[in-house]
């Protein structure tokens, strides 16, 4: 825990000299190379429900505490609310090989005394998923978090929520535990996985992040040469 000892010979967690809160994160596009991520608007909402519609059924919804939605009015009526909120910050994903909105993810829980901020309500659909636009939206937006000095960066969801769990370790997210009955969610009991990085671990993650999205990671029909789970995997805590 990277403890010292005050001058009762206690043990406190590490000194911050120098330490000022961030600020908030601002409403700015973020440019990447396979996606842009663009605060969301009512200007989305089409796009949006149109890629959501992509989905063969409805289980890209089961874990998300809004959604599914039945028609264009009713996301719309979504996403006109959201996009008034600076806490959660919305952001619409762009793919820009069909240059279409194909998903949606934000910070929220954002805490600028302590440094800490979430990213949540990731909702992605076939237009992003498992698709490299999709990792560098999540790399994006970490990258502005710390950019802007926050030296924690959350990621929870639904202890359930296998795929969810995976993407989080995938992208270099350490696992930390289990919060048990921690929300009531569509009618059921959530117990939430947390997961972080931290500031000090950034760097290393970063690299490993921007090595998976160059374009030397890819062969001519697009496929991957290393895993991002491969790169990440030695940079994850280790309890004992």
């Amino acid at each position: 825990m990277n403890a010292g000892l005050n001058g009762f010979g206690q043990p406190v967690g590490f000194a911050l000299p120098g330490w000022k809160a961030p600020p908030a994160p601002p409403r700015s596009v973020l440019e990447g190379r396979y996606c842009r991520l663009e605060p969301l608007g009512t200007s989305h909402a089409e796009q949006l429900h149109a890629a959501n519609s992509l989905e063969a059924d409805g289980r890209g919804w089961t874990y998300m505490t809004n959604g599914p939605y039945a028609t264009l009015a009713d996301y719309r009526g979504w996403v006109e609310t959201m996009q008034t909120r600076n806490d959660p910050q919305f952001y619409a994903i762009i793919d820009l090989e069909s240059g279409k909105a194909g998903g949606v993810a934000s910070y929220m829980r954002i805490d600028p005394a302590n440094g800490c901020i979430e990213v949540g309500g990731i909702k992605l659909t076939p237009l992003v998923s498992r698709k490299p636009a999709m990792t560098e939206a999540m790399h994006l937006m970490m990258k502005n978090a710390f950019a802007l000095g926050y030296r924690r960066y959350e990621w929870k969801c639904d202890a359930l929520n296998a795929p969810s769990r995976r993407a989080a370790q995938r992208l270099g997210f350490s696992y930390e535990g289990i919060f048990e009955q921690a929300m009531v969610t569509k009618g059921r009991n959530r117990d939430t996985a947390w997961f972080s990085i931290t500031d000090r671990e950034w760097p290393a993650i970063r690299a490993a992040q921007e090595q998976w999205l160059s374009a030397e990671n890819f062969d001519t029909q697009g496929r991957q040469k290393s895993s991002l789970s491969a790169l990440t995997a030695p940079l994850l805590r280790k309890y004992t």
